[in-house]
């Protein structure tokens, strides 16, 4: 494909599947057949995941998901990316589609206040409004809103215990969160509501979203956006950003660390330098080693 001609479609949906399992090899079979790349999770309260691929496929792929019953309103946000921003397919079958670990928590019962992206400003800035920022901590490091509450935590697991911990979230009647792409904050404020807080909003779309609609003249968005994908970060024009990924720990790198004497490509990093046992070190050794091989061959290592 020529510049700039991958289609990357970012999409999930809440929705009861009891038959989630029975999905997964028709869906994948249709991304193949379509030269579609990327990760979809499928499990009993929906779907969630980015693919990429050429207009026509990308429109194959989410053509067959909304024929599934319940998914024909599925909406999706899509960027442009000058590569293939993945190395393969895959579709796997998982207990919830963004694991929260708080059994009963489902947005299909009860979910916050939608708030769209050109609304968003307006409440953020408010007195009585709480803002979190419930992605992790590597994301939070690269970029969020002005003023965002970060809860520091290193898997969305820990959210809840965090949460539970802030007694001075009750100090202010409103809380507003956001996420890369909205699917966090459905958990996340379905579990607020479910901890008796009443007032509960959260951004439409996510962060991709909002950067996809509202001017950086007028945005309250700082820094780059980390996404899950080989672009590793998008700025606010939504294209791939300035950070690379360090292989080893899967944290952002900037082009300052990669100046440091503890940054080694797809061995280590300035995070996770001497935090690795020999063999962990051997195998990524041995993969960088492969990663180059192929490079010189001109041909993409899967590893």
């Amino acid at each position: 494909m020529s510049q700039n001609q991958y289609i990357v479609a970012a999409l999930y949906k809440f929705v009861k599947l009891p038959d989630f399992a029975e999905q997964r090899s028709a869906l994948l079979r249709v991304c193949v057949q379509n030269q579609v790349f990327g990760t979809l999770l499928l499990a009993s309260e929906g779907i969630n995941g980015t693919i990429a691929g050429s207009r026509n496929g990308i429109d194959a792929v989410l053509s067959h998901i909304r024929a599934i019953s319940g998914f024909s309103k599925l909406a999706h946000k899509e960027s442009l990316a000058p590569n293939n921003p993945f190395l393969r397919m895959k579709v796997r079958l998982k207990k919830e589609i963004v694991t929260l670990g708080v059994p009963g928590t489902s947005p299909t019962k009860q979910v916050g206040q939608y708030v769209s992206p050109q609304d968003w400003n307006e409440l953020i800035q408010r007195e009585d409004v709480v803002l979190i920022d419930t992605r992790n901590d590597y994301e939070v490091e690269i970029g969020t809103f002005k003023g965002a509450i970060d809860p520091k935590t290193t898997t969305f697991r820990e959210f809840p215990a965090w949460f539970r911990a802030q007694g001075n979230l009750h100090n202010k009647p409103k809380l507003a969160m956001f996420c890369t792409g909205g699917i966090r904050c459905e958990k996340s404020t379905a579990f607020a509501l479910a901890e008796g807080f009443d007032e509960v909003y959260h951004l439409d779309g996510g962060i991709l979203k909002y950067l996809e609609t509202v001017p950086e003249a007028e945005s309250l968005w700082e820094g780059e956006c980390f996404v899950f994908d080989q672009r590793v970060s998008v700025d606010h024009d939504m294209q791939p950003g300035s950070y690379d990924l360090c292989h080893a720990c899967r944290y952002p790198v900037t082009e300052q660390d990669k100046q440091s004497e503890l940054f080694r490509v797809g061995v280590s990093c300035p995070r996770c330098a001497g935090t690795h046992t020999k063999s962990q070190l051997d195998r990524y050794e041995e993969r960088q080693k492969q990663i180059e091989i192929a490079s010189q061959r001109g041909a993409k290592h899967l590893g």
